[in-house]
């Protein structure tokens, strides 16, 4: 019985520490960054840099609204001078698939001049994204533009890296559609903690350091 018992005790162990986890990574990165985002456009910080994060511009056979939303508010941003430079960070790591060329398509389609626009194609992931910010485009100021669930985790990450980010909130997508996403983001979050904290995680690629020059 007591062998039974032990085990039971490992069983339940092994499913309550990780749940424990992920929501203790949760409420710290909600805790942390919530000063640092803005949904008024009126009230966000002018800074030189915008940096949008990538996605998907296709998704279930039609325009991804993530995306779509993300390019609206970038543009807006610009307009309106709240950032002088945009960075579009995304995955180009197969051939035929590129995010930040897409994004910045969309971008001069909106209006933004294409000189106003660099593209980070080795923004795999949003940790690499927000690392590559510093460690290559050498800024440590910046706007961070994307859904509110997801700027939590690049402030979280920026702030780590000693970056001073604000983020703004592109429109949120309908609650149906959001739902497999933002689970995803809960274990996201925990991948973050560890990269940071316990696994000391490099961005995939750096590379030779691009200086962007504001007038």
């Amino acid at each position: 019985m007591k062998r039974y018992r032990k085990l039971i005790y490992i069983l339940i162990g092994i499913v309550i520490v990780p749940f424990l986890f992920v929501f203790a990574s949760n409420a710290i990165i909600k805790k942390t960054t919530r000063d640092k985002i803005y949904s008024n456009i009126e009230h966000l910080p002018v800074n030189d840099i915008g940096l949008v994060l990538g996605t998907s511009k296709y998704t279930h056979g039609g325009l991804n609204q993530y995306y779509s939303y993300r390019m609206e508010a970038a543009a807006e941003l610009f307009f309106a001078g709240k950032i002088k430079h945009i960075i579009v960070s995304g995955d180009n790591h197969v051939n035929g698939y590129n995010e930040p060329e897409q994004m910045k398509a969309s971008l001069v389609k909106l209006g933004v001049p294409a000189e106003k626009i660099t593209c980070d194609y080795a923004g795999l992931r949003t940790f690499d994204s927000v690392v590559r910010l510093k460690k290559i485009f050498l800024t440590n100021k910046a706007t961070i533009i994307s859904q509110k669930f997801h700027l939590e985790r690049a402030l979280f990450i920026a702030q780590h890296y000693h970056i001073d980010a604000v983020g703004y909130c592109s429109k949120d997508v309908g609650a149906q559609y959001n739902k497999t996403t933002k689970f995803r983001e809960l274990l996201a979050r925990s991948k973050a903690v560890l990269d940071l904290y316990v696994l000391g995680t490099k961005p995939k690629h750096l590379g030779t350091e691009i200086k962007i020059n504001i007038p």
